[in-house]
């Protein structure tokens, strides 16, 4: 087992997802990776979710900001220069979301501050969110990846995303910004004196030293160029949503969805379906595609109630039937 430490020195966002995603491509060669990097102003969506209902895009867009679609799921989270965000990249076999968490969380306690694991994906500090987290599986390796924020403008915060009412109520809010926390107001943390400290927590908790890879030279990579192409063509941001409608919506306790359904009346089947969600499990769209496309729209199908995310399959259906 190796380490690696990189740190990006851009703030556009589709360098630095290009880059984490070029390393999720690469064989297995004993190598777990610690990359951290920092977005300008960027609206980050779960890859099944819909942009127009997550983010203001023509706020963003008008103030130079970004959108950035991710490929693991979960929902939109906003990152600006106050933020610093961390990917770990592993080998299944080197994979450990206990060991990964445990970075980040002695890195914190150098600090002096305290956190825990939240729900599916956040990590809180004195009962407010500073990171929100997703996963993924790749042919090879494994990511985990998340935010980490430090001295971000939650007025932007508010300003640029889009929160869903239902989501407001089911944590007792009345806003974004009162369910988040700059770690900055806690203890004299910034995103300079954090990177240091990731370092040291990424050495100690995996017991060895880190070779610290050069970004410059990773950006010149074909595959990362190609990689940059593809995340920052409207295509991949945005597609068809914009002409997306949602027939049914739903919150439930796995996450969100919004579904347009298209029926051909004549024969009682259902077309097409297409879903937005926060889902974590990405794979959950074409898993309710496979099940309702072609299906009757008089007969709800049958779920084995024994297959992964059956749960999440069942509520789905449940909007529609």
């Amino acid at each position: 087992m190796k380490l690696n430490f990189i740190v990006s020195n851009q703030t556009n966002p589709y360098w630095n997802v290009a880059v984490e995603n070029y390393f999720v491509s690469q064989p297995d060669q004993g190598n777990i990776v610690l990359y951290l990097w920092k977005n300008h102003r960027t609206v980050v969506i779960g890859q099944n979710q819909n942009p127009f209902s997550e983010c203001n895009i023509e706020a963003l867009n008008n103030d130079g900001g970004y959108v950035m679609r991710r490929t693991t799921g979960g929902g939109a989270v906003y990152h600006d220069d106050g933020n610093i965000n961390f990917s770990f990249i592993a080998p299944y076999n080197l994979y450990d979301q206990t060991l990964q968490f445990e970075v980040i969380r002695r890195a914190l306690l150098s600090f002096g501050i305290e956190c825990q694991l939240s729900g599916r994906n956040d990590i809180l500090c004195q009962g407010r969110k500073f990171s929100g987290n997703a996963f993924s599986k790749g042919r090879h390796q494994r990511l985990h990846h998340g935010t980490i924020l430090i001295r971000g403008n939650l007025d932007d915060l508010q300003r640029y995303l889009k929160p869903k009412p239902a989501k407001l109520h089911k944590h007792g809010v009345s806003s974004v910004s009162s369910r988040v926390v700059n770690l900055s107001e806690l203890a004299p943390i910034d995103s300079s004196n954090i990177i240091p400290a990731l370092h040291d927590a990424f050495e100690n908790v995996y017991g060895q030293e880190a070779t610290t890879i050069d970004f410059h030279d990773i950006m010149k990579e074909s595959q990362v160029i190609e990689l940059y192409n593809h995340f920052s063509s409207p295509d991949w941001i945005y597609g068809h949503w914009s002409s997306f409608v949602a027939n049914k919506k739903g919150q439930f306790d796995w996450g969100e969805v919004e579904i347009s359904i298209s029926v051909d009346e004549s024969k009682d089947i259902i077309t097409d379906v297409e879903i937005a969600t926060d889902a974590l499990d990405t794979s959950i769209t074409e898993k309710i595609r496979n099940i309702l496309v072609n299906s009757s729209t008089s007969q709800p199908p049958v779920i084995d109630k024994m297959s992964e995310n059956s749960k999440a399959i069942e509520d789905i259906i449940s909007l529609i039937f």
